[in-house]
């Protein structure tokens, strides 16, 4: 047997065995990329120098030091009070819908995912303001809890995203046209969700409630008044690169400042509480670098051992239509979400699949977001989906029934899916007219 295909066996192998017995990502990816170095390589020493020089050149990146300073923006919102104020602001703007609560539970989760770029935040943050607000109202906790679960990951796709940094190294992709790309499916993400809380509201509230008092004119304009220090982060964060005033990573130190001094100013932040903030952005820092480390290993081995290669020809070979290998890399994506993280994902199929859709003429930025908007799905449903666990624990209750709740949503997110696929103006149009591709 040579080499490349053994390799092939104990890399695929471990993954399995690793993601069967629940071991941590990290550890299911770096293991098996090293045994399969080993074997590549044919020694143990230089297989660990290989590794270790790989993994340092996979994290030796200006682009991926805007990640950690996203993330700690994300934390300094998230403690900073601002979620509050949007949630206000959201109100103004869509309360007087039919179930204008949880509509703007819904536009709250997407302008704090937008600020912040995390679901998760997103989700913790808004959940605490809006879950006790929304059973307040009459509505069942359950569904309230769906409601918020179910709007989070929107911001993952609104800029600046996390995500699509990770994507842009490993495509080779413009992080600035990424950024515009996704305003889009961010939309049609928020959209999906406001047309089931649309047409499932009524069932789901159990007692009437007081009538909404709604703001005069002069509140709702000191509310939102209120509001824009917050929201200006988004315009100055992706306004300076598309402006060209800074880079990416450039925007994101700008971000952490901006938050910083939001926070002070709102006196929600205390400066004994930075290292803490600290800490909790750089766990998250390093489980990224750690899984973008060891991916770097996984991408040499698969190189080596011509992976992608044999997956493009394998679906190829099934048929030459777009239409049908699109459908067929959503479904295997919408699979792998359910047990993967967005980032490890994306590091592990986007290099098997970037070849497939070259040969066909889709363009990368178009499929980013494809790819993005899919690997969302996987955040809010189980078994590893972190969105949904945060989002139920938040609001007290167990999983189960909030899982039921979820149906609905994700059958109109999932159709949101396929039109974002289908339709690439919803992808490229906004940056098409910037003059990003």
């Amino acid at each position: 047997m040579d080499a490349a295909t053994l390799a092939t066996i104990v890399l695929v192998a471990g993954v399995v065995i690793g993601i069967v017995i629940s071991l941590p990502i990290g550890v299911t990816i770096g293991v098996p990329s090293f045994l399969a170095m080993i074997v590549v390589v044919g020694d143990i020493s230089l297989a660990a120098e290989n590794s270790a020089s790989r993994m340092f050149t996979g994290i030796n990146n200006f682009t991926l030091l805007a990640i950690p300073f996203f993330v700690l923006a994300g934390v300094i919102m998230n403690k900073g009070g601002i979620a509050g104020r949007l949630v206000d602001a959201a109100k103004v703007m869509v309360g007087r819908m039919p179930a204008g609560l949880a509509q703007t539970n819904v536009a709250a989760n997407a302008m704090f995912g937008a600020v912040s770029g995390a679901a998760v935040a997103a989700a913790a943050a808004v959940g605490q303001v809006m879950h006790p607000r929304l059973v307040k109202d009459g509505y069942k906790p359950s569904w309230a809890a769906a409601v918020n679960v179910a709007s989070a990951p929107a911001g993952m796709l609104i800029p600046p995203s996390n995500t699509f940094i990770v994507y842009s190294l490993v495509s080779s992709t413009s992080i600035a046209a990424l950024f515009m790309a996704g305003v889009g499916p961010g939309l049609v993400w928020t959209l999906a969700v406001a047309l089931v809380v649309l047409f499932t509201y009524k069932r789901n509230r159990v007692a009437d409630a007081a009538a909404d008092v709604h703001p005069t004119f002069k509140q709702a304009v000191l509310v939102i008044w209120r509001a824009i220090p917050s929201l200006l982060m988004i315009f100055i964060v992706v306004g300076g690169i598309l402006f060209g005033w800074f880079t990416a990573t450039e925007s994101s130190a700008i971000a952490v400042a901006y938050c910083l001094v939001l926070s002070f100013v709102y006196g929600t932040v205390k400066v004994r509480e930075i290292p803490g903030i600290l800490i909790d952005a750089g766990r998250t820092t390093a489980i990224v670098m750690l899984l973008v480390g060891v991916s770097s290993i996984l991408s040499f081995v698969m190189s080596f051992a011509q992976i992608p290669q044999m997956i493009s020809e394998a679906l190829l070979g099934l048929t030459d239509s777009q239409t049908v290998i699109l459908i067929i890399m959503m479904v295997i994506l919408l699979f792998v979400g359910t047990f993967m993280d967005p980032t490890p994902a994306i590091l592990i199929f986007v290099p098997m699949f970037i070849g497939i859709i070259d040969q066909f003429g889709i363009d990368r930025v178009h499929f980013g977001t494809m790819i993005v908007y899919n690997l969302c799905v996987g955040v809010i449903t189980p078994p590893v989906g972190n969105v949904l666990f945060v989002g139920t624990r938040v609001a007290g209750i167990r999983l189960e029934p909030v899982i039921g709740k979820l149906l609905w949503f994700l059958i109109s997110i999932i159709i949101g899916l396929f039109i974002v696929v289908f339709v690439p103006e919803i992808s490229m149009w906004l940056p098409t007219v910037l003059g990003l591709v």
